[in-house]
C-alpha cells in the first residue's frame, strides 16, 4: 500500500495520526522537499490531543530529532513566526502548561523571544537550542488561523504506511430508522469518509472492534448481537461498503487508531461471503432508562475503591477523584493519558475519553492527592487496578489536578429546549417541546418556584454549562409568538440531564402568576464557583465563651442569638456561644459574587458594615436523630478575599463599600472572634450532638457543586465543655464512612453526663 500524505488526509485524519504520534511514538517521516531559507534544515509540525488540524502542540525536529518548545516568556509574537513556519498566514492564540498534552524528547527552545517580524524562529533569541530547565508539562502550543500562505508547498508531510481516514463513527439501525428512541444502541455500523457514510464489513470483524465503536459512541462496554437475523436482513438489502480488514486491540479511542484497509475505487468485489459488521452497545446506568433498557446494576467488588468526576461544566468531564480509606482525593497528571482517562470513564458509565486533561483544566482539588504516575493499559475495568505510585504531598500539587471529558451517548435531550429573547445564546426565556399524542409544540415554563437547581438542568440540557442565575420574571425578553405556558411546578435536584427527569405538574398546568412576564428564564456559563469549608480549622478553633449580654446589642439586632434571648434580663446575665473559625476556599473555576449587585446592599449600623447575602452560612446543632436543638447563621457582612494561593491576587476588599466576592484560589476567613460567628447554646443540654455548617444554604449564588457545601462534626458537651472533632465535608466520605459517623459510639443518647 503506497503512502498517503497528510495534505490529502481529512482534518480527523490529520488529528488522529498526529495522536499517534505523540502518544504512541512518532512515525518515521520520510525525506521531505527542500526546506525554505531561513528554516536552517528545521521541520515543524504540529501535535497532541484534542485538536483541529490548524492548532496543537508545536514540536521542531532538528539533526533527525524531534522536540518540543517551553512556554516561559512565550508570546503571540512567537506564535506567528511558527504559525508561518507551518504554513499558515498567522496566529490566533497560543497555549501554555502542555494544554495539548506533553510531548517527548528533546526541550529545543526556551525564553523564546520573538518580535514578530523574523523571516524564521532562528531569528528569535532563545536560550540557545536544547538548553532549558522545562518540562514537557510546559510545553508551548500554537492556534493559527484557518488560512494557509499563497503557493505555500508543505515541506513538512509526514508519511506513514496505512491510511487514517475515518471521520466519523455512528450506528444506524438496521430497521425503523429515524424511529428509534434515542440513544441507539445496536445497529450497522458506519464510517463517514470523505466522499460520505459506508458501511463495513464484517469479515475477521472482533469483540474488540466493537468495544471500540461502542466507546466512541459514549457506551462503556458492548454485548452479542443476534449474527442470524443480521444475515437474514443482509439478503434483502443494498450496501455499500468502503471499510474492511478492522483489527482493534480494544484499548483505542478512536477507530481510526486502528489497523485499517480501505476499498478503492476499482475494487469491485467488496465484502464476498460477508455482510456489514453490527454492534450492540449497553449504556451506562444514567443513560439506560431513557433507552428503554433495564438499568445495569454494576457490581463492584466489596471495599473496592471508587471513582468521581468534579467541577466539570458537561456530563461526562471533570476533575478525577478517587476514594482512599474512605476519604476522596486526586490524581497527579504525571504520565495522564488517553488509556487511564478511558478507564475512568468506561467506569462511571461513559464511553472512552475523548481528552485526558491535565494541568487542573477542571479546577484544583482540596486535601488528598491519592495517586500519581497511573499507567493503564485500557483494559482495567477500574483505575484501582492500573500500576500507580502513592504520593507525598512534597511530589504533587492541585495545581497538577488530572481530568477528563468522556464521550457521551447522542441523546437529542438539547433538541427539546431552547432560549429565546436573549442578548446572547447563552440567555433567554426557556421554551420546551412537548407533544403527542398530537403533533410536537413549544410552549413556555411557569416561574413559580423556578431557582437555581431548575437552571442548572436547563443550561446543562442546552450544552451551555452552568446556570448563572434562575429567573422568574422576563418581562423584558420579548416571547415572539410563543405565548402558551406549558410546564409548572418543576422542581429539579440538580443532578438531572434534562427538564422531563424532574418532578413537574404534568399535563395540567398550575401557576399562581399568569402572563408571559412570569415564566422561568435563565443566563448561562461555561464555568462557576465552587465553595468549600475548611473542615479541620472548624474543628481546631471550636471553644465555649460565655458573653455578657451587655456586649450582644449589636448582635441582638441582627438576629444572632437563640429566640429565648429576647425574655433576657437585658443588660443583666450571659449567653453561652460555640465559637469557632471559618476558612471558606473557592476551588471553582470562576469568582463567588453575591447575586444581588452593590445597589441593593443593606447597610447595618451597628456594626458598620454591609451585608451583601441576608444568609451566606447556616449554622445548626443536631441530635443524632437529627433534631435541631440550635441554629445560627452568618450573612455575608465582610465577603472578602482574605488570602489567596501564591499565585493567585486578590480581588474584593470590602473596605470603603469596596466589592464583596471570593476570587478562585482565594478564601474568606471568619475568625472565631467576629461578632455572630457562633451558635448560641444556652439552652442546649448536656449530650452528644452533630455540628453542621452549611455554605450557600439557599442555593442564592450558583456554583460547580452543591454537594460538598455541608459540613458535620461530632459534637460532645457536658456543660461546662465542649469536644467537636471528626469534621468533614458531606461528599468527603464514602457512603459507609458517613453511616459509621451517624452512630459513633456513644452518640445514641442525650442523657446528661
Amino acid at each position: 500500500m503506497r503512502p498517503v500524505s497528510v495534505w490529502q488526509w481529512s482534518p480527523w485524519g490529520l488529528l488522529l495520526c498526529l495522536l499517534c504520534s505523540s502518544c504512541l511514538g512518532s512515525p518515521s517521516p520520510s525525506t521531505g522537499p527542500e526546506k525554505k531559507a531561513g528554516s536552517q534544515g528545521l521541520r515543524f509540525r504540529l501535535a497532541g490531543f484534542p485538536r483541529k488540524p490548524y492548532e496543537g502542540r508545536v514540536e521542531i525536529q532538528r539533526a533527525g530529532e524531534w522536540g518540543t518548545i517551553c512556554d516561559d516568556d512565550f508570546t503571540l509574537q512567537a506564535a506567528h513566526i511558527l504559525c508561518r513556519e507551518l504554513g499558515f498566514t498567522e496566529a490566533t492564540g497560543w497555549t501554555h502548561s502542555a494544554k495539548y498534552g506533553p510531548g517527548t524528547g528533546r526541550i529545543w527552545l526556551d525564553n523564546l523571544s520573538c518580535s514578530g517580524t523574523e523571516q524564521s524562529v532562528t531569528e528569535c533569541a532563545s536560550r540557545g537550542w536544547g538548553n532549558s530547565d522545562c518540562t514537557h508539562d510546559e510545553d508551548a502550543g500554537v492556534i493559527c488561523k484557518d488560512q494557509r500562505l499563497p503557493g505555500f508547498s508543505d515541506s513538512n508531510v509526514i508519511e506513514v504506511e496505512h491510511h487514517l481516514q475515518v471521520e466519523e463513527v455512528r450506528i444506524r439501525p438496521a430497521v425503523g430508522w429515524g424511529r428509534r428512541p434515542l440513544p441507539v444502541t445496536e445497529g450497522l455500523v458506519e464510517v463517514r469518509l470523505p466522499d460520505g457514510w459506508s458501511q463495513v464489513c464484517d469479515k475477521g470483524w472482533s469483540a474488540h472492534n466493537s468495544h471500540v465503536v461502542c466507546g466512541m459512541l459514549g457506551f462503556p462496554s458492548e454485548k452479542r448481537v443476534n449474527a442470524a437475523f443480521y444475515r437474514l436482513l443482509a439478503q434483502r438489502q443494498q450496501h455499500s461498503f468502503g471499510l474492511h480488514g478492522v483489527a482493534c486491540v480494544g484499548t483505542e479511542a478512536h477507530l481510526s487508531l486502528c489497523s485499517l484497509e480501505f476499498y478503492r475505487a476499482n475494487d469491485t468485489a467488496r465484502c464476498p461471503g460477508g455482510g456489514p459488521a453490527v454492534v450492540s452497545c449497553v449504556p451506562g446506568p444514567v443513560y439506560a432508562a431513557s433507552s428503554g433498557q433495564k438499568k445495569q446494576q454494576q457490581s463492584k467488588p466489596q471495599g473496592e475503591a471508587r471513582v468521581r468526576l468534579k467541577g466539570g461544566a458537561h456530563p461526562g468531564e471533570g476533575r478525577v477523584e478517587v476514594l482512599k480509606a474512605s476519604t476522596w482525593g486526586t490524581v497527579c497528571d504525571r504520565k495522564w493519558d488517553l488509556h487511564a482517562a478511558s478507564v475512568v470513564c468506561r467506569e462511571l458509565g461513559f464511553g472512552s475519553a475523548r481528552e485526558a486533561l491535565s494541568g487542573a483544566r477542571m479546577g484544583q482539588g482540596m486535601g488528598a492527592i491519592h495517586l500519581s504516575e497511573v499507567r493503564c493499559s485500557g483494559q482495567e475495568l477500574s483505575l484501582w487496578k492500573c500500576p500507580h505510585k502513592n504520593i507525598t504531598a512534597e511530589d504533587c500539587s492541585h495545581s497538577q489536578d488530572a481530568g477528563v471529558r468522556c464521550n457521551l451517548p447522542y441523546t437529542g435531550a438539547e433538541t427539546r429546549i431552547r432560549l429565546s429573547g436573549g442578548r446572547s445564546q447563552h440567555e433567554g426565556r426557556v421554551e420546551v417541546q412537548i407533544g403527542g399524542p398530537g403533533p410536537l409544540r413549544w410552549g413556555l415554563i411557569c416561574g413559580d418556584d423556578w431557582g437555581t437547581l431548575e437552571a442548572m438542568v436547563a443550561c446543562r440540557q442546552l450544552g451551555l454549562g452552568y446556570a448563572n442565575h434562575g429567573l422568574q420574571e422576563t418581562w423584558y425578553w420579548d416571547s415572539g409568538n410563543i405565548t402558551e405556558v406549558v410546564m409548572s411546578g418543576v422542581r429539579c435536584t440538580g443532578t438531572e440531564l434534562s427538564l422531563d427527569q424532574c418532578a413537574h405538574h404534568g399535563t395540567h398546568i398550575t401557576c399562581k402568576r399568569t402572563g408571559t412576564r412570569f415564566t422561568a428564564g435563565v443566563i448561562c456559563s461555561e464555568t462557576a464557583s465552587d465553595l468549600l469549608l475548611h473542615s479541620a480549622l472548624v474543628q481546631e478553633t471550636a471553644y465555649i465563651e460565655d458573653r455578657p449580654l451587655h456586649m450582644l446589642y449589636c448582635a441582638a439586632e441582627e438576629n444572632c442569638l437563640a429566640s429565648s434571648a429576647r425574655s433576657a434580663n437585658w443588660p443583666y446575665g450571659h449567653r453561652r456561644l460555640l465559637r469557632f473559625s471559618s476558612q471558606i476556599h473557592n476551588l471553582g473555576r470562576a469568582d463567588f459574587r453575591p447575586k444581588a449587585g452593590r445597589h441593593s446592599w443593606v447597610w447595618h449600623e451597628c456594626h458598620g458594615h454591609y451585608h451583601s447575602m441576608d444568609i451566606f452560612t447556616h449554622y445548626d446543632i443536631l441530635t443524632p436523630n437529627g433534631t435541631k436543638v440550635a441554629e445560627g447563621h452568618k450573612a455575608s457582612f465582610c465577603l472578602e478575599d482574605t488570602e489567596c494561593q501564591e499565585d493567585v491576587s486578590k480581588r474584593y476588599e470590602c473596605a470603603n463599600f469596596g466589592e464583596q466576592g471570593i476570587t478562585v484560589g482565594c478564601w474568606d476567613l471568619y475568625r472565631h472572634d467576629i461578632d455572630c460567628q457562633w451558635i448560641d447554646i444556652t439552652d442546649v443540654k448536656p449530650g452528644n450532638y452533630i455540628l453542621q455548617v452549611v455554605i450557600n444554604p439557599n442555593f442564592e449564588v450558583a456554583e460547580s457543586d452543591f454537594t460538598n457545601n455541608a459540613m458535620k462534626c461530632n459534637c460532645k458537651y457536658d456543660g461546662h465543655r465542649i469536644w467537636v472533632h471528626n469534621c468533614h465535608i458531606g461528599d468527603a466520605f464514602s457512603e459507609e464512612a458517613n453511616r459509621r459517623f451517624e452512630r459513633y459510639p456513644g452518640q445514641t443518647s442525650n442523657q446528661i453526663i
